[in-house]
């Protein structure tokens, strides 16, 4: 019966993936025929024209109809080439949306190379018209696969079933870490660890103990698991790491080894084989040099842009803040930022003048938004009727633009605690600040106020490892779909 379970389930995963390829392909010839021929009309309308072509011999002109069906035919080619539709890169990620960049800057570029050499009269409007329009909306459409993809996943759907290999603690860990990461797409559905009891469960979690690393063969099958995560290498020698990896079926069932590095981004991780070693070296961290100018220069423009885009509105809402309550326009408040100095952080004022005097009282009282070190709270009496609107959109925030222009703050970065916070911090979480404090953050994208200590503490550190421009781009994109869906906004 366990048998049949598993093989119906592995059949499953099989039918989703080469269901959603099909449905990837199907859109994307859609697509870049549309963008190609509607090109072709936009430039030419429905009369034919004809392209020149310089032979040895003599001149001879082939149809724009035929170029623009050969490409077509080698645009849809090459997303195959560079794999664009692989289910390991679907859903989650940039690497899906670089190799449709990669392989669509590759043909348009193969192309004029090969027009110029073959001296082909090509109207350049043609290719310039194709190719942005082809490029955006092969992006959007694969966005919005992306989104039903994601919603499939929230729901266990249409994910990898992956059994997980290793010591109890490690289990657990990366159980715990896929769990918090749905749109991954890897769903557990059993795990081996040591001394494992099978019909066991476990600690704390639904997840099944198919028994020990000896049952591993059996364990894939049982679960119809396609994906096995070894999550420490101590139980499984690299003789039964061979093994396993013969056993698993060329093409269907994946082997994946989980080393013990976390919160560590992609770029930073080279993998170097040496006399048949896997070596993954981990690159250092650097805060200094080109990419800090970068991203300081980067903060002066879009701060300063902003500042003039929304000047009027600044004006309106400083108003609104001045009547609405008794007290200063702006919020002074003293937070720790780079290297551990102190700075006045701006925000509107968006609560009464006593508020400082008041949250001593207010700590005592028992609420579940915050955490042991941050205090929040839904419901806060001290926040004035402006004030619950302007933290509604965060708009409380953007006098912080000018802490950015003055180089106080950056427009991403950790974010900015105050000296009684810090005073509880332990030692290692004194690294965010090697980089400036943000008005927005990997914090203010994944919750907020919702967060446990643990969790903001962990987003932070991840971000000081691993910032980059790119990163940052990502961040204040997400960071309106954070804010107008308003969670953790207190």
């Amino acid at each position: 019966m366990t048998t049949h379970v598993g093989e119906r389930a592995t059949a499953d995963t099989k039918d989703w993936v080469k269901s959603y390829a099909f449905r990837l392909r199907a859109t994307d010839v859609l697509v870049v025929a549309w963008a190609v021929f509607g090109s072709q009309f936009a430039w030419f309308g429905v009369a034919e024209s004809a392209v020149a072509i310089d032979g040895r011999l003599q001149f001879f002109a082939v149809s724009y109809s035929a170029v623009s069906v050969g490409l077509v035919a080698v645009w849809l080619i090459s997303l195959s080439w560079y794999a664009t539709r692989d289910s390991r890169i679907l859903g989650t990620g940039t690497a899906e949306y670089r190799r449709i960049i990669t392989s669509s800057l590759m043909v348009f570029g193969l192309l004029a190379i090969a027009a110029y050499l073959l001296k082909v009269e090509l109207a350049r409007g043609y290719f310039a018209t194709a190719l942005p329009a082809g490029l955006a909306a092969l992006l959007a459409s694969r966005w919005l696969w992306r989104q039903y993809l994601n919603n499939r996943r929230a729901r266990g759907e249409m994910s990898a079933r992956v059994l997980l290999v290793g010591s109890a603690e490690s289990v657990i860990h990366i159980a715990q870490e896929l769990s918090l990461q749905p749109f991954a797409g890897y769903r557990v559905v059993g795990a081996c660890i040591p001394n494992g009891l099978t019909a066991s469960h476990l600690p704390g979690t639904e997840i099944p103990v198919m028994g020990n690393v000896d049952r591993l063969i059996e364990a894939v099958t049982a679960v119809g698991a396609d994906t096995v995560v070894v999550t420490s290498s101590d139980e499984l020698p690299p003789a039964k790491m061979r093994q396993l990896s013969w056993s698993l079926e060329p093409g269907r069932q994946h082997l994946v080894v989980a080393p013990g590095l976390t919160d560590i981004a992609g770029p930073r991780i080279h993998m170097r084989p040496v006399a048949g070693l896997p070596l993954v070296h981990v690159e250092t961290p650097r805060y200094e040099g080109s990419r800090r100018a970068i991203k300081r220069l980067f903060d002066v423009l879009a701060s300063t842009g902003i500042i003039a885009i929304l000047g009027l509105p600044l004006i309106a809402i400083a108003v609104a803040v001045r009547l609405g309550s008794v007290g200063p326009v702006l919020f002074r408040q003293e937070r720790t930022g780079l290297n551990g100095h102190t700075f006045k952080m701006l925000k509107f004022r968006s609560m009464v003048i006593d508020a400082e005097e008041k949250l001593l009282e207010l700590q005592r009282i028992q609420r579940s938004e915050g955490n042991s070190v941050m205090f929040k709270m839904a419901d806060d009496p001290r926040v004035t009727r402006i004030g619950r609107v302007l933290r509604r959109f965060s708009l409380d925030e953007l006098p912080q633009l000018f802490n950015v222009l003055v180089g106080e703050m950056s427009l991403v970065g950790p974010r900015p605690p105050l000296p009684s916070e810090v005073e509880l911090y332990e030692q290692h979480v004194n690294r965010r600040f090697l980089v400036k404090p943000g008005i927005t953050g990997l914090w203010q994208i994944s919750g907020r106020s919702n967060l446990d200590w643990e969790s903001t503490v962990r987003l932070d550190l991840y971000y000081v490892e691993n910032w980059s421009l790119t990163g940052d781009l990502v961040i204040l994109w997400k960071t309106l779909r954070a804010v107008l869906a308003r969670d953790g906004a207190f």
